[in-house]
C-alpha cells in the first residue's frame, strides 16, 4: 500500500510511519505535516528514503489535500492541535485544523475512493467516576480540544452516513513514549527531574490516566486500517490505569529524585477526574496491548536519558516561553 499519513512527524503519527515501515517492507508512506512546534522532522530520521516521502503542508490546504490524497490507498489522519492547555489559552487553531482540516480531507478521501482513518481520543468521552467508556458511549467533550476533535469525529461519521465514504474512527487512551513533545505529562516530569528542575503537578494529582504505550497503540491502528468495518469507532485503552501523582512518583523514582521536587499549581480549568477505556472491539481484531506501564514506563526514560540530542532543542526558544507562561516558574 501507498499510505498518506497526515501529521506524520509528531509524536504518535511518526511512531506509526516507523511501525508501518519496519513492518510492511513493501508498504510506501507520505508525510504531509505543517510543522508546527510539535512537528519534528527529527522524528523521521533514519528511515528509508526509498519508501519515504515528507511534503511539509497544511491539511486545510484542499488543492495540495486533493492531489496527495489521490495518490495513495488510504488516509490516516493524525493532523491536529493536541495540548489541552493549549486549547483553553488560545482555542481557534484548534478548530481550524481539527474540524476543518478533517473536513478537507475527508472531501479528498470521498473524491478519490480511499479509505480514511481518524485518529481521535478517549477526551471525546468527557470524564467517567467508573467503568469505562465504550463505542456507543455518548460524547461530552470538556475542553475546547476534545470539543474540536469529537467535531472531527461527527463529520466522519456524517461522510459515512452521507456519501458513503470509507471511514473508521480510532480513539486512544494516553499514549506516551519515545520522542514525545515535553509539554506532556510524562516527558516533563523525566525532563524536568533529569535537570531538577520543579516538576508543577495541577491541582492534588489524583486524576485517573488509562496509559498506553505508543507501539501498542501504532498496531491497533494497523489491524483495524486493514480490517476495520467502516463506518465503526474503535476504542484502544491501555493496560493500566494510574494517578498523576503515581505517574510523577515512579518517574522520580527512576531518574533518582525524590518528591521534593513536585511544586502544586493550580488545577487546570474543567480538568477531567476520569478516563477509561474498554476495547473489546479492537481486541476481536486480534489486538492486546504488550507493553505494561511498569516496563513501557522504564523504556521511556532511558530513551530520555539516552537521547539530548533530540530533546534539547525542544527545551529552549517557544516551549521555554511556553512553560513559563502556563506554570509562572522558569526552567532551569
Amino acid at each position: 500500500m501507498k499510505l498518506l499519513v497526515t501529521g506524520g512527524a509528531g509524536f504518535i503519527g511518526s511512531s506509526y510511519v516507523r511501525n508501518r515501515l519496519e513492518s510492511r517492507p513493501t508498504d510506501r508512506v507520505v508525510v504531509l505535516d505543517k510543522l508546527t512546534y510539535a512537528g519534528n522532522p527529527a522524528n523521521l530520521e533514519g528511515l528509508p528514503e526509498d519508501r519515504l516521502e515528507f511534503v511539509e503542508g497544511d491539511i486545510c490546504d484542499r488543492e495540495a489535500v486533493a492531489g496527495l490524497v489521490a495518490d495513495c490507498d488510504a488516509v490516516v489522519n493524525f493532523a491536529a492541535e493536541s495540548h489541552v492547555d493549549r486549547s483553553i489559552a488560545e482555542p481557534d487553531a484548534f478548530i481550524q485544523t481539527d474540524v476543518f482540516g478533517t473536513f478537507v480531507l475527508l472531501e479528498a478521501a470521498r473524491d478519490a475512493g480511499v479509505r480514511h482513518l481518524q485518529i481521535s481520543t478517549d477526551e471525546v468521552y468527557g470524564s467517567i467516576a467508573e467503568g469505562s467508556f465504550t463505542e456507543s458511549s455518548p460524547l461530552d467533550p470538556s475542553s475546547p480540544y476534545s470539543a474540536s476533535k469529537a467535531g472531527g469525529d461527527l463529520l466522519v461519521s456524517a461522510f459515512r452516513h452521507t456519501w458513503g465514504v470509507d471511514s473508521l474512527i480510532v480513539r486512544a487512551s494516553n499514549n506516551y513514549g519515545p520522542r514525545q513533545h515535553p509539554e506532556k505529562l510524562i516527558p516533563l516530569v523525566i525532563l524536568n527531574a533529569l535537570h531538577e528542575d520543579a516538576i508543577p503537578l495541577y491541582g492534588d494529582g489524583r486524576q485517573v490516566r488509562n496509559w498506553l504505550f505508543v507501539e501498542d497503540f501504532c498496531r491497533a491502528i494497523d489491524l483495524v486500517l486493514e480490517d476495520g468495518e467502516a463506518g465503526k469507532v474503535y476504542n484502544v485503552g491501555g493496560p493500566d490505569e494510574l494517578p498523576n501523582i503515581d505517574v510523577v512518583s515512579r518517574i522520580l523514582e527512576l531518574t533518582g529524585r525524590d518528591d521534593s521536587l513536585i511544586r502544586r499549581v493550580e488545577d487546570r480549568l474543567g480538568h477531567d477526574p476520569r478516563y477509561s477505556l474498554a476495547s473489546e472491539r479492537v481486541e476481536a481484531l486480534g489486538w492486546k496491548a504488550q507493553v505494561g506501564f511498569a516496563e513501557g514506563i522504564e523504556r521511556t526514560v532511558e530513551w530520555y536519558r539516552q537521547n539530548p540530542g533530540w530533546w534539547g532543542p525542544l527545551r529552549s526558544g517557544e516551549y521555554r516561553e511556553y512553560y513559563e507562561r502556563q506554570y509562572g516558574r522558569k526552567l532551569g
